[in-house]
């Protein structure tokens, strides 16, 4: 089902009050021109959602997961031209995963949807190579907080700067640039949907 912004709706509510006026005093009710004239032509059946959708949730589920094996492929490519060979393209960007804050593995864990054996293993290379810092929660002995070490961030601003050029490739117009942030957000809702998905058990519409 379409979900329409508020100024979509408040649009609509603002054309049908134009089109059907408030009752008159007597407290009969106008009938619009419009509806006078074609009272008696046939009604056009309703548009569904499967008259207008013509790209079906697995294709856009499976577009997304060759597209991600690329990426780590063209990926491979620019860590090679950075001089990058100690790390692997899953590894570097869990670094962006990361940022600029100071996590737990827990919360790092839950931010990037890593499983735990992977994610274990990946941030044990990232500590062994120096690109991030792991030290003894002040809290908790028991528990690690990781943060990126200075190796690590001016990986993340080469990687940003290399992939300037990425971006001007597929934003060449504005018009290209609109089309990248409408991609962008269609991801993050069915981000969001699967993950209510899992959560709630059940599909819930956004």
């Amino acid at each position: 089902m379409e979900h329409k912004s508020i100024d979509e709706l408040t649009a609509l509510v603002q054309i049908s009050a134009a089109n059907f006026p408030s009752y008159s005093q007597s407290g009969s009710q106008p009938v619009p021109a419009a509806a006078a004239v074609h009272k008696d032509a046939p009604k056009e059946p309703m548009e569904t959602v499967e008259d207008t959708t013509s790209v079906a949730h697995l294709d856009l589920v499976r577009l997304v997961e060759r597209v991600h094996r690329r990426y780590l492929d063209l990926f491979r490519l620019d860590l090679g031209r950075l001089g990058v060979d100690d790390l692997s393209p899953s590894q570097v960007l869990m670094l962006f995963t990361i940022g600029n804050d100071e996590l737990s593995v827990r919360d790092l864990i839950d931010r990037g949807y890593y499983l735990g054996s992977n994610a274990s293993y990946n941030l044990k290379r990232l500590v062994e190579t120096g690109y991030v810092d792991r030290n003894a929660s002040e809290r908790d002995r028991r528990s690690a907080r990781i943060r990126l070490s200075d190796k690590g961030r001016k990986l993340c601003e080469d990687v940003r700067k290399l992939d300037e050029s990425y971006q001007r490739l597929v934003a060449r117009t504005s018009q290209e640039a609109r089309e990248l942030e409408i991609a962008f957000k269609t991801l993050r809702r069915l981000e969001q949907a699967w993950t209510s998905t899992l959560r709630y058990g059940e599909t819930q519409p956004l």
